[in-house]
């Protein structure tokens, strides 16, 4: 499919996926080298960004993300603004104060979050790169859900200028595509250093040594809970993995259990800060009543354009920070995030990568996530959240197809800074894994 039948038909797959926020309307692809979408909390001078919020409705930044503008300086036309949660507060992009993305296998069913319109595009067009957020698992669910390849990278490798934040210490840019060699190309192109994003300039070089994952340790706790689809397609990925000579090896690491309790404390407490700037006066709608006092205009304003899952973000993360409670829940979640580190790091010293499914099911039918609580949907992160709080570079890729035929994915983590074998890692799994693309109907 060519880049201009790509363009022609944006609007006609977009009214049936609702990938895109925001999208391009131009039909030439004029000199561009390759097409890309980028999740809708980066920046963009072209196109309107709102993070998924209504109270960033309208907001049409004057600047790039340094990602975005380094896939432009690459040769890359952004045609859209995809679709996800509220500020990134989800699991199935269904927490979205705008569309919600299908997932291509079945329109039934949510594309996982809450990059989930970026896993989309990836899945329905041919040849695309899409850039995605993970705060908690944000890129790797969806690629499960979607069956594409999905890269978080190591916190602070790929910088962070002009992304709107969640959660400070947490978020991290990067790929999904269906092409697993797009993965090493695409992160090598929006990785490295920026004066502008602190965090990023204490990295060393990428690696492109293509060196070969050898050893692979699979955590108890990571094969736990899990439906009868997922485990039986883990397990033959485990077979196969043996077959290609990769060691598998399980293991203990204890301290994954409490990773998610302390992430969404630490998440919540940072995102309640940063959305703090959202009052109606400087930053986001600003149409509240000014002849209120200040409390008021701001309740408001707040109350009116923030969804459901953002209120309840904003009041976890307040009561965590509140004073007497900092030490009790806030200094105790750095504490917990450190244990995790160093487990990982304990096991990585003697295996190249920590192996998990990506996500406990397959991706769920939208009339079973309305009955879902907020804690059933936090407790779907468990196997994604540790890396994150971890910082630790993963991948999900393609292992299986369930009984209801909707794909499944395996999480490989590495140790920081070593996405190089991630990469070879997907390269290699390509190769021996026929991967099945959605049934595209415009």
């Amino acid at each position: 499919m060519s880049m201009r039948s790509v363009l022609e038909s944006l609007e006609s797959v977009n009214s049936k996926y609702g990938m895109f926020h925001d999208r391009t309307h131009e039909t030439d692809p004029g000199d561009a080298k390759f097409l890309f979408s980028a999740k809708d909390n980066l920046t963009s001078k072209d196109m309107e960004t709102c993070a998924g919020s209504r109270i960033l409705e309208g907001y049409r930044p004057a600047f790039d993300a340094t990602a975005i503008a380094r896939m432009r300086e690459a040769g890359g036309m952004l045609i859209g603004k995809t679709n996800m949660d509220e500020f990134g507060f989800g699991t199935f992009s269904t927490n979205s104060g705008f569309e919600i993305p299908r997932n291509p296998y079945d329109l039934e069913r949510a594309c996982g979050g809450s990059s989930g319109g970026s896993a989309c595009a990836a899945a329905v067009f041919e040849d695309h790169v899409s850039l995605g957020v993970s705060t908690g698992g944000s890129i790797c669910c969806p690629a499960s859900f979607c069956g594409v390849y999905g890269i978080a990278p190591t916190y602070g490798r790929v910088s962070r200028y002009g992304l709107i934040d969640y959660g400070n210490s947490l978020d991290k840019i990067g790929v999904l595509s269906a092409k697993a060699g797009d993965l090493r190309k695409y992160i090598g192109v929006i990785a490295g250093r920026d004066e502008k994003d602190p965090t990023s300039c204490v990295q060393p070089e990428l690696v492109n040594a293509g060196r070969k994952m050898k050893s692979v340790a699979v955590p108890k706790e990571g094969i736990e809970g899990l439906s009868k689809d997922v485990e039986s397609a883990f397990n033959k990925a485990l077979d196969e993995l043996r077959r290609m000579g990769i060691d598998v090896e399980t293991v203990d690491m204890p301290s994954l259990r409490y990773a998610m309790p302390a992430y969404y404390v630490l998440a919540t407490s940072e995102a309640s800060t940063n959305l703090a700037r959202y009052v109606g006066m400087r930053y986001g709608r600003q149409d509240g009543d000014l002849s209120l006092k200040f409390d008021d205009c701001f309740s408001g304003v707040r109350s009116k354009y923030f969804g459901d899952e953002a209120k309840r973000r904003i009041l976890l993360g307040t009561f965590t920070r509140m004073a007497g409670y900092s030490d009790r829940y806030y200094s105790k979640a750095r504490q917990v995030r450190q244990v995790v580190i160093d487990d990982y790091k304990r096991v990585l010293k003697d295996h190249d990568a920590v192996l998990a499914p990506t996500m406990p099911f397959t991706a769920p039918r939208f009339d079973d996530i309305s009955k879902m609580s907020a804690l059933d949907s936090y407790k779907a992160d468990y196997l994604t959240v540790p890396a994150n709080i971890a910082g630790t570079p993963h991948m999900s890729v393609p292992c299986g197809y369930g009984s209801d035929g909707m794909p499944i994915g395996m999480q490989f983590v590495a140790d920081h800074w070593d996405e190089d074998v991630l990469f070879s890692m997907a390269e290699a799994w390509e190769r021996e894994f026929d991967i099945r693309r959605p049934e595209v109907a415009q």
